[in-house]
C-alpha cells in the first residue's frame, strides 16, 4: 500500500477472487467507485483492483464493499521493512495465485470430463445413420453429468449473481444450458420424444428421410446442453492458464535476485540473507554470484553480464567506481561493491512495478468493452424474455 502526499490519499492493490466475466469487474468498479473519497479500476484480466481512497476509509472497508458486491477480495501483506527483500512485496498474493492454480485444475478436469461425455451426444443426435432405438436416453444419460457437474462452475456464478439482483455471462449460460437440458427431459418423459423409433427432425445431414412419427414429436436438445458447457469450459481454462503464466513470468522476474550475500562488516566477511543488507554496506561478490543489490564498484574488476536487463549478451567490463546492478551475474573477477539502493527502491523492483502497473491498467477499448458487458447481459435477457412472451401470445 502506498501514500500519495499531494492529494493525501492512499493507494493499495486487492487481489479478486471470483471474476468470471467483464461484467464482474464492472460491477465491482462501480460499487468502489460509489464509495465517498474511493476512485477504483478493476481488471478482470489480472483480476486486480487498483483503489485510491482518503482517509476516513480502511482497506476493511474496501474488502467489505467487494464482498457485499458477491466476490471476495484478499488484503495486501504489510510493507516490508526498507531492508527487506524486494521479492517479499509480491508474496502477499500468494494465496491468490494458490486459489488461482486450484481453480486452473478444477477447469481442466471439467473440461476433460464433460468433453468424453458430450462428443458422443453432439455426434449422435447430429447424425441420423448413428441413432440406435432408444439412443435418446443415452444421450439424456451422457448429458446430464456434464448439465449438472460440468457446468456447476456457472450455475454457481449465476446464483450469486441473482442473490445480488445481477445478471451476469455465467447466466446466460447456466439459463440456456437448462433450458435446453429441461425442455429435453420434458419431451422424453411426457411430450412422446422417448418411444424407441424416434429420430431428429433436423441434423447435419437433412437428406435422410425421417420417420413420420418423429417428426410430429418435440425435438430434443441434449447436444446444445452437452456442448455449450465444454465450449465454454475450453475458454475458461486457457484464460485461468494464461493468467497463471502471466503472473509466473513476472514472479520469475522477482526470483532473479540473491537470497543472501557476504557483507563485510569491520573487516570480517559474513553472509547474511539478503533482507538485512542496509544502504552503504560493502559486500563481496564472488565469480558466477549475481549482484545483491543496486550499487557500485569499490575493489576489483570484472566482466558483469546484464543480459536479463538489457537483453546483451556480451558482459559488461565494469572497475572501481562504475555502477553495477542488482540480480545481474558476475562473470569472472572478485569484486566489493557498495550498496547504493535496497528493497523497492532496485531497478529490478521498479522494472517489476512497471510491469504490473501497465497489467493493473485499462486500455481504453478495454473500458470500451467493460461498459458494453454492463448492460448487454440485461438485454439478451430481456430479448429471450419478449420471445417466450411472444410465441405464448401467438399461441406457439
Amino acid at each position: 500500500m502506498s501514500i500519495d502526499s499531494d492529494q493525501a490519499r492512499q493507494s493499495v492493490d486487492l487481489a479478486v477472487v471470483g471474476m468470471t466475466c467483464s461484467s464482474c469487474a464492472s460491477r465491482i468498479e462501480r460499487k468502489l467507485n460509489k464509495m465517498d473519497g474511493v476512485s477504483a479500476s478493476v481488471n478482470y484480466a489480472t483480476e486486480t483492483a487498483r483503489v485510491q481512497f482518503a482517509d476516513g476509509i480502511t482497506v476493511d472497508d474496501l474488502l467489505k464493499t467487494v464482498h457485499d458486491t458477491g466476490y471476495e477480495a484478499i488484503p495486501p501483506a504489510p510493507p516490508p521493512l526498507p531492508s527487506a527483500d524486494p521479492t517479499e512485496a509480491y508474496d502477499d498474493r500468494s494465496a491468490a495465485e494458490i486459489l488461482g492454480d486450484a481453480e486452473v485444475a478444477d477447469l481442466r478436469q471439467r473440461f476433460w470430463g464433460s468433453f468424453a461425455l458430450a462428443v458422443p451426444v453432439l455426434l449422435i443426435s447430429m447424425i441420423p445413420p448413428l441413432q440406435f432405438p432408444n439412443w435418446q436416453w443415452l444421450c439424456f444419460a451422457l448429458a446430464s453429468p456434464v448439465v449438472f457437474w460440468g457446468a456447476w462452475p456457472f450455475h454457481k456464478a449465476a446464483l450469486k449473481s441473482l442473490r445480488h439482483g445481477t445478471a451476469t455471462m455465467d447466466t446466460l449460460i447456466s439459463v440456456g444450458c437448462l433450458a435446453a437440458y429441461l425442455w429435453s427431459a420434458w419431451a422424453l418423459f411426457f411430450g412422446g420424444a422417448g418411444f424407441p423409433g424416434y429420430s431428429m427432425t433436423e441434423s447435419l445431414l437433412p437428406s435422410f428421410e425421417i420417420d413420420a412419427q418423429s417428426s410430429a414429436m418435440p425435438d430434443v436438445y441434449l447436444e446444445v446442453a452437452a456442448a455449450v458447457p465444454v465450449f465454454i469450459l475450453a475458454g475458461r481454462w486457457f484464460e485461468a492458464r494464461a493468467k497463471r503464466q502471466s503472473g509466473a513470468a513476472l514472479r520469475a522476474l522477482m526470483h532473479m535476485g540473491a537470497k543472501d550475500v557476504a557483507v563485510l562488516r569491520g573487516g570480517v566477511e559474513t553472509r547474511i540473507p539478503i533482507g538485512q543488507l542496509l544502504v552503504g554496506d560493502r559486500f563481496v561478490v564472488r565469480p558466477g554470484e549475481r549482484i545483491a543489490t543496486d550499487g557500485f564498484v569499490v575493489e576489483g574488476t570484472s566482466a558483469v553480464d546484464e543480459s536479463m536487463l538489457t537483453g546483451e549478451s556480451v558482459p559488461v567490463e565494469v572497475a572501481p567506481g562504475a555502477d553495477v546492478t542488482g540480480a545481474t551475474i558476475n562473470a569472472d573477477g572478485r569484486l566489493v561493491v557498495e550498496a547504493t539502493r535496497i528493497g523497492a527502491d532496485t531497478r529490478l523492483a521498479q522494472i517489476a512495478k512497471l510491469v504490473t502497473d501497465a497489467q493493473s491498467g485499462k486500455a481504453p477499448v478495454q473500458r470500451l468493452a467493460d461498459r458494453i458487458s454492463a448492460v448487454f447481459v440485461p438485454i439478451v435477457m430481456l430479448i429471450s424474455l419478449a420471445t417466450l412472451i411472444g410465441w405464448l401470445v401467438l399461441g406457439s
